[in-house]
């Protein structure tokens, strides 16, 4: 028996050459980890495919799809007119044309222009001691507390540059224009007219989004 053969073999084994041979075989890692990845890859496809068949059969649903999360659907926002603004008429308004400038006649010509437009016409007179050459711009719009919202915006669109003023203390509905040093002239009948369809327009609005739930 030689000296390189396993004690115990009885010398049914002859080691010949220069390697010692392997008395087992080498574990098959390489298969295992193959088998292992094929196994996941067949339940993989197996799992999407049994939920396309649920899906196919329950139709499909978009909301489900989207998750339990999306519990409302938000309609687009639409465009809705509010109700047009209820201001007096020209016509219901009457107006005291006031002179605080040195240009005599200046308030005449103003209330004659005013008239033709369909305003009501008061008194026609130099202004007070406290407004007399001391309205340096185009004008004074004077009026009680309830016309700052309705007659004195309708007469503000015959001289827009104007100045807007209440008197608490004041009486009646009657408004003051006081005609000042800037005076040009009042605004073109077709701008003023088309300041007055704007007023009196409905405006337009942005409905809120709507959620149906």
């Amino acid at each position: 028996m030689s000296m390189l053969t396993p004690p115990g073999m009885g010398g049914q084994y002859k080691i010949t050459g220069d390697k010692y041979p392997r008395m087992r075989p080498a574990r098959r890692r390489g298969r295992l980890a193959f088998a292992g990845v094929a196994c996941a890859a067949v339940l993989g496809v197996l799992g999407w495919g049994t939920l396309q068949l649920i899906d196919v059969f329950t139709g499909g649903d978009e909301a489900s799809a989207a998750g339990a999360g999306a519990a409302c659907r938000t309609a687009p926002a639409r465009a809705s007119a509010s109700p047009a603004v209820a201001v007096p008429k020209p016509a219901q308004i009457t107006v005291n044309v006031l002179n605080a400038t040195t240009h005599k006649g200046l308030a005449q010509q103003t209330a004659d222009e005013l008239k033709k437009r369909g305003f009501r016409i008061g008194d026609v007179t130099n202004a007070p001691a406290q407004y007399d050459k001391k309205v340096d711009g185009s004008g004074v719009l004077l009026g009680p507390a309830a016309a700052l919202k309705g007659s004195l915006p309708v007469l503000g669109t015959q001289l827009p540059a104007a100045e807007r003023r209440t008197d608490a203390a004041r009486k009646g509905a009657t408004v003051d224009l006081i005609i000042g040093n800037g005076f040009k002239g009042l605004a073109k009948q077709a701008d003023a007219d088309a300041a007055l369809a704007r007023m009196t327009a409905p405006q337009p609005t942005s409905a809120a989004e709507k959620k149906d739930c």
